[in-house]
This record gives structure tokens, C-alpha cells and sequence, in this order.
């Protein structure tokens, strides 16, 4: 019995055993055969540490792929504490390289972490600091690559392209309104080490950073170098509160140019106020308009049928009285009898507040809200404003009158531009955009791209080309002139708005702008210019900003490529104005004849012959009178 009684607890420990064995079995299958990854990532998330590897952010292009956003390769120093063999020794060391503190050396050094980044005395070393470190060959320091945003062009575009902070993160302008784009995603060098922190005797892991996407913009470099040169000839003549300037395509809504002063350098963005890195003026300032905006008061007469701009005729006699205040031409004792063309031409306030009173403030103010004042263009950069309109309840006579010449109302100059370019265009307000497509950073090849959007239409082709002819009626004979290019139609109209601060108007402080369309009967560019309080000069925008316009309207003729247009209207020359005339074919005439015919220029000329066999310039250019002409005589 007692025999059995142990037989039977043999038993039962054989079976246990036997269990036990069957349990460790499946449990070595399960280890090996399901849960094998899963341990071997555990264990390797103990084992392995990473060293960092940043990733380039995206490049951004101009419209013809020039580089204007790029990144360069620096280096940082990152330590492992637990490899750190005479933790004062390193310390001294890097503490004198670095230019800090020993006590804040060993800070880092003695940090409990696996891995710590030495922030931000060692980050973006220069060579000699990297070499320095890199020849103390302690173990335990480590130099990994890091990338460094650069912008080759310096201050040009700065307010538009942003710049991005010590972690390559975009802060401002285009830079954070694409950072998801924009930004690469990191990689690591993988290296394995035990619970102290020994480097173990495994192959080290490289994990490629992968860059971010590129973005090419609407942007033309020679516009917008033409734009910094200008706005940098500004500052220097006239010492102004703030200048700006902006291009578009007035047939898509693409920026082609757009920069402001006061500027920054982006590649050294904390040597600036926030005021200054914040604003970008182009697309953030707002104020009153002055007389550029008169085109947008004759576009919508000329679209009600209130006036025939030729043949509709005017009497200015310097002022006009309006709901108890009495608004004056610049002109003492007025302009008398003029068509509404030359209302324009003469920048005529009185004629404007006729129109306004006409038209009527639900009219006028209609017209206000098609061509988008009062409401953001929806520009794909941070930081718009939006301007201030009245309330059309709070509209009488005297606000309507003001209005209708562009006082009284606050608009950006992004709107002034939109705006005009759909009264040039054939009556299209499209979307202001700055950025064209997205590129693959390998192979540099369009994954998306960003097409014109068309908000709304505001006038009849008809008007638009009228208004075409109008404004260069006001190049050719009006404020304008300044900005005439001989063999090229360019429209415009200059504009000159008192600043208000604490509800007054102050005392000669002005801002001057001039707005200009080229070529005036095909549009390709709309260019708007504006200087707010120059100092040492007459304060009359034709003589400030229309100067400065024709400069950047010849390279934007040059950029684009666009060729002379037959049927300019004829410049009305004034006593300071350059003067062209066509040059007479003289070839197979005698030099007497020739001598007579070319009375206008300086004659050159060679040979001994009896004839003219060639001239330059030919005969039928146009050139400045008084140019010299070269010919050759021959038989």
C-alpha cells in the first residue's frame, strides 16, 4: 500500500515535469517563432543609442530655378556621459574651445541621459572650433553633421522667404507657411553600447536623413534684383519712414517681385527687432491709397455708363464744396474745361468727387467689394491685413466724395495691385499666389503645381480696355510722364495720400506711390511703388516714385522679354523731358543731303566716297535727340 502510494506520486511528478518541459518547449517555439522581432527590437532599444543626423530642409527656387533658400553642412557637438573617462580633463577642454564655463561644461557631461546634445554653444561649430574638438579625439565626445539654412542672395526677398530658427525650424514668411513641407526628416548613425554605456563590439547603423520638399515661386530673380536695387536707391536719396515695391502677372495673380525697407538679412535674422523681421510691408501695411486708387473710381464709372472718359467734359474751378468741407484741386484755380480722360491724366480731385456723387455710394461701394478692398486677398504668406472700408451706413456725401480720389478709406498695397490687375486684364480678380509647385528633392521633379484661381469678375472686357488706353493717356500726357519708355506702352498713375495719426492729418508727410502696367494694350506686368515720407525732394510722386518705377519697369521689360508695341501713344514733351525722334534714312544720299536730314543728331562719318552706304542707328529707330548717328560713304 505504502509502494503504491509512491508509485503514484512519481507519477504526478513525472507528468509535472513533463508539463513543465511541454510549457518551456512552446514557450522557446513562441519566443523564436512569433515574438522573435519584438525582443530582438526591445533589445536593441536597450543596446542601441543614436547619434543625430539632420535632415536639409527643402530648397526654395525662383520661377527659373535659381537657388534663393539653400542649407550648408555644419557640425555639433553631442557627448555620451556614461563614455566619458576624466570627466574634468573634458570638461577643461571643451569649456575653452567652446568659450563657456568649466562648471557649465560638466553640467552636460555628468547629465543623466544617454546621449546629450551640447545646446547651443555646440551647435553649428565653425571648422576651426569642429577641429579643435575633433583632434581632442576623447572618447565619449562626438561631432555629427548637422545642416545650417543659408540664403545666398542676403536681404533680397527677406520678408517673403522668412528665415528658420537654430533647430531648423521655419519662424516666419514662407519658411514657416510651408514648414511641413519644407522640413527633411532625421537621420541617426545607430550604435550599440551596454547598461553603462561601453560601446559594444557591433557594426554601427547609418540611417540616411531624407531632405524636404523643394518649392519653386512665381518669383523672377532679375525682377526682384531690380526691386532691391531700387528700393536700396530709395533709402539712400530719400531717407524714407518705409519703401516698398510689388510685381505681378496681372493674367494669373503670380508675385514676380515683392520687397520692402526697412529689410533684414536672414542669414543673421537676430541682429533685427521683431518689428522689423515681422512686417512685410507689401502684403501688411494699410493705409489710404491717395490717387492710384482713382483708377478703381473710373473703372466702375466707366462700367455704370456714367461717363463717356473723351467725350464727358468737366469744369474744375480748384475746388469743390462736399457736406461742409471744401475739397481743392493741386492745381490753383483749377484745371477748367476737361474731359474726364484729362481728369485723369491732370489727377483731378474735384472731377473724382463729380464721379463718386454720380455713381452713388451703393454703386461705388459695390464696385469696392468685387475688386476685393476691405478683405484679405488670401496670399499664401502669413501676416496679410485686410484695410479698413466704411460702413455703408456711415457713408454720406463727404465720404463718398473722399472715397471716389482715395481718402478716407485704408487699403494694402497687395489689394491696390490685385485689384488693378483685373481692371487691366479684362475684368478677372484672380488669387494673388507666391508659390508655383512642389519638387521631389532627389530628381528635382513636380509632384504638385498650383494653377490661378479666379475669385470673381468685376468688369466687362470693354471697360478694361478703355481703361487700358486711359491710364496710358496718363503715361504719355499726364503725372505719368516720367515713366514713359519710348517704343513701349506703359500705363499708370501716380498717387500722393496724406498719413493720419491720432485722427489728423499730418503736415507734408506723405506717402507716394505710382501703379503701372506694361504693355499697357497686352498687360504682363502690373508694378506698384510706393515711399512713405521721403525726405530732399518735391513732394509730388512724379518726380519720387514714377522715376523709380521706369527703372524697374525697363529690367522687367528685359526679364520678360517683351518687345515694343506699334501704336504708342505720342509723349506731350515738357521742357525737362528727354525728347525721341525717328532717325532719317539717308542711305544713297549725298553727304550734303545727309548733313541736312540729320540736322537733329551728332553726325560721324568715314570713307571717301560720295554716297551714304550704311548708317547707325538705321534709318526708322528711334532714338534721343541729339544722339550721334555714324555713316559710311562709298561709291
Amino acid at each position: 500500500m505504502f509502494l503504491k502510494k509512491i508509485d503514484v506520486r512519481i507519477r504526478i511528478c513525472l507528468l509535472v515535469v513533463f508539463f513543465l518541459f511541454i510549457v518551456i518547449i512552446a514557450k522557446v517555439l513562441f519566443i523564436q517563432l512569433v515574438d522573435y522581432d519584438k525582443l530582438v527590437s526591445l533589445a536593441n532599444d536597450l543596446w542601441s543609442r543614436d547619434l543625430p543626423l539632420a535632415a536639409d530642409r527643402g530648397l526654395i527656387l525662383d520661377r527659373n530655378g535659381v537657388v534663393l533658400a539653400d542649407n550648408i553642412t555644419t557640425t555639433s557637438l553631442v557627448v555620451v556621459p556614461n563614455q566619458i573617462e576624466d570627466v574634468d580633463k573634458v570638461a577643461s577642454d571643451l569649456s575653452k574651445i567652446l568659450g563657456v564655463t568649466k562648471e557649465e561644461m560638466r553640467s552636460h557631461l555628468t547629465k543623466k541621459t544617454s546621449i546629450e546634445r551640447v545646446h547651443p554653444e555646440g551647435r553649428q561649430l565653425s571648422y576651426d572650433k569642429a577641429n579643435q574638438i575633433s583632434n581632442l579625439n576623447y572618447k565619449g565626445v562626438y561631432l555629427v553633421k548637422e545642416s545650417k539654412r543659408y540664403y545666398p542672395y542676403g536681404d533680397l526677398l527677406s520678408h517673403t522667404l522668412g528665415y528658420v530658427g537654430i533647430d531648423n525650424q521655419g519662424l516666419s514668411g514662407l519658411e514657416l507657411q510651408y514648414d511641413k513641407y519644407l522640413t527633411g526628416e532625421a537621420g541617426a548613425i545607430k550604435y550599440f553600447s551596454d547598461a553603462k554605456g561601453n560601446k559594444l563590439n557591433l557594426s554601427d547603423v547609418y540611417l540616411a536623413p531624407q531632405s524636404g520638399m523643394n518649392i519653386q515661386l512665381t518669383i523672377d530673380i532679375k525682377i526682384q534684383q531690380s526691386i532691391e536695387r531700387e528700393l536700396n536707391n530709395i533709402v539712400d536719396m530719400f531717407s524714407p519712414d518705409m519703401a516698398l515695391a510689388v510685381v505681378m502677372d496681372p493674367n494669373t495673380g503670380e508675385i514676380l517681385g515683392m520687397g520692402s525697407r526697412p529689410g533684414y538679412n536672414p542669414n543673421n535674422y537676430k541682429n533685427y527687432s521683431q518689428q522689423v523681421l515681422s512686417r512685410n510691408l507689401p502684403i501688411w501695411a494699410s493705409y489710404e491709397p491717395g490717387s492710384t486708387f482713382k483708377i478703381i473710381t473710373t473703372a466702375a464709372s466707366v462700367e455704370e455708363g456714367i461717363v463717356d472718359l473723351e467725350k464727358d467734359t468737366f469744369y474744375d474751378s480748384g475746388s469743390v464744396k462736399i457736406g461742409g468741407a471744401r475739397i481743392g484741386c493741386w492745381k490753383a484755380g483749377g484745371h477748367g474745361y476737361q474731359t474726364f480722360l484729362q481728369v485723369l491724366e491732370n489727377s483731378c480731385n474735384p472731377g473724382f468727387v463729380k464721379l463718386g456723387l454720380t455713381l452713388g455710394k451703393e454703386r461705388l461701394f459695390s464696385y469696392l467689394d468685387k475688386f476685393g478692398f476691405g478683405t484679405k486677398t488670401g496670399i499664401d504668406l502669413n501676416g496679410e491685413g485686410k484695410g479698413i472700408i466704411f460702413d455703408l451706413d456711415k457713408v454720406h456725401d463727404l465720404e463718398l466724395a473722399t472715397t471716389a480720389f482715395g481718402q478716407g478709406v485704408s487699403v494694402t498695397p497687395i489689394q491696390q495691385v490685385t485689384a488693378v490687375s483685373a481692371v487691366v486684364n479684362g475684368g478677372n480678380l484672380y488669387k494673388p499666389y507666391i508659390v508655383k509647385s512642389f519638387l521631389e528633392p532627389e530628381t528635382n521633379s513636380v509632384i504638385k503645381t498650383i494653377d490661378k484661381q479666379l475669385v470673381r469678375k468685376t468688369i466687362s472686357p470693354e471697360t478694361s480696355k478703355i481703361m487700358r488706353g486711359a491710364l496710358e493717356s496718363v503715361v504719355a500726357r499726364g503725372g505719368g510722364r516720367y515713366a514713359y519708355i519710348d517704343g513701349y506702352r506703359v500705363g499708370g498713375k501716380t498717387g500722393t495720400a496724406q498719413k493720419v495719426k491720432d485722427g489728423r492729418y499730418l503736415e507734408n508727410n506723405y506717402i507716394m506711390s505710382f501703379m503701372s502696367v506694361v504693355p499697357s494694350n497686352n498687360p504682363e506686368a502690373v508694378l506698384y511703388v510706393a515711399i512713405d515720407n521721403p525726405k530732399n525732394t518735391a513732394l509730388l510722386s512724379s518726380y519720387t516714385t514714377a522715376p523709380v518705377a521706369r527703372r524697374i519697369l525697363l529690367d522687367i521689360i528685359d526679364a520678360l522679354d517683351i518687345k515694343k508695341q506699334p501704336g504708342q501713344i505720342e509723349k506731350v514733351y515738357q521742357w525737362d523731358d528727354k525728347e525721341y525722334v525717328k532717325v532719317p534714312n539717308v542711305v544713297g544720299k549725298d553727304l550734303d543731303t545727309a548733313k541736312k536730314e540729320l540736322k537733329d543728331f551728332e553726325l560721324e562719318y568715314t570713307g571717301s566716297g560720295k554716297k551714304v552706304i550704311e548708317q547707325t542707328p538705321s534709318g526708322g529707330e528711334r532714338v534721343e535727340k541729339g544722339s550721334i548717328v555714324r555713316i559710311l560713304l562709298g561709291n
